[in-house]
């Protein structure tokens, strides 16, 4: 019975989302996030049918000052090929056909269920594209912190320590992100179709869902939910991540702690242009209130400024966009 009531829609359910008139109820979206990285990333069509394949040059031919009557040698660049893999994202809605009919309200109460289910989908997605794994998960793309977990790797001048002491498991990272086709971006499998694909299945057979040991049919309507994707970091120089910022010792002033005006500013030197990707900064709702703080008390005229970008007023430092990423608040291990 508990598969019943955590897979399956149940009368109780139906009953808490329904007004005294019988119709159903306008929910209060609490459990919905904020995670506004998914408006800013550019997607392109992989080159694989599961993935994306990258050529990164590693190497450029040195020329010759020649003497006269001297030869020279011919020589050539080298190059890397990096693969990256797409993920299947999926989820069905079942309800019994009947219950779903009862009032009358069958079209407005899957509607509903399908909000919940796209932010579901919506609040995973950007999980994975920050902590997802593929060495640790591999029906998951990799996101960023796998690619931006060591102060020795190739790419550690582009993460920026912010302090934390060793041991510490309460930290939080800063992100910035230049979006674009040569840089960083969203990938979709060849041939795929882009984005959330919502299919109403209506009216399906299925088996009895009580999970008696006489399995029976019913009748019940079925919605399908798929969104095949992954990331490609073309260009490791366009994403900065500012790590080991111990929330704790935050302070409003950064008398102790992480200075985080002084740690973004120096993100933003770390791209080599500012001309060719979209940058855009991701953090927590902490990390932003703390920064509209500092930023407040060390300055009278504040590098931190309002603007419109798409029609949404928006937080900007030195002219680049803040974005709210709720899945960044999850506790993370200090970057060694």
């Amino acid at each position: 019975m508990a598969a019943l009531s955590t897979q399956f829609p149940t009368l109780l359910d139906l009953a808490k989302i329904s007004d005294p008139d019988g119709k159903i109820a306008t929910v209060v979206e609490i459990l919905n996030q904020e995670n506004a990285i998914l408006e800013d990333m550019v997607w392109q069509e992989g080159n694989l049918p599961t993935g994306h394949t990258t050529t990164i040059r590693t190497g450029i031919p040195a020329p010759t000052w020649r003497k006269m009557y001297q030869g020279v040698q011919p020589n050539k660049s080298t190059t890397i090929q990096v693969t990256d893999n797409c993920g299947m994202l999926e989820a069905y809605a079942e309800v019994d056909k009947a219950l779903a009919d009862l009032n009358g309200n069958s079209a407005a109460w899957r509607l509903s269920e399908d909000r919940a289910h796209i932010e579901g989908m919506y609040q995973e997605l950007a999980q994975t594209l920050f902590f997802g794994n593929d060495g640790v998960d591999e029906a998951e793309f990799t996101g960023l912190a796998a690619r931006f977990n060591s102060l020795s790797a190739a790419n550690a001048e582009n993460i920026i320590d912010g302090g934390s002491a060793g041991g510490q498991t309460d930290n939080n990272s800063i992100w910035l992100v230049a979006w674009g086709p040569n840089t960083a971006h969203g990938i979709i499998p060849k041939g795929s179709k882009a984005g959330l694909q919502v299919t109403d299945k209506g009216q399906v057979t299925i088996e009895d869902a009580s999970g008696g040991s006489n399995t029976g049919r019913m009748e019940a309507y079925r919605t399908h939910y798929r969104w095949d994707c992954g990331l490609s970091v073309r260009d490791w120089r366009y994403v900065v991540r500012i790590a080991n910022i111990d929330k704790s010792t935050l302070t409003k002033d950064a008398s102790s702690g992480a200075d985080l005006p002084d740690l973004m500013f120096q993100a933003l030197r770390r791209l080599p242009s500012m001309g060719l990707g979209k940058p855009v900064f991701y953090m927590s709702r902490n990390m932003l209130t703390f920064l509209q703080r500092q930023t407040s008390a060390k300055v009278k005229d504040s590098t931190l400024t309002t603007a419109q970008v798409g029609g949404v007023m928006t937080d900007m430092y030195h002219g680049v966009p803040i974005r709210r990423v709720d899945v960044l608040a999850a506790d993370e291990a200090r970057v060694a």
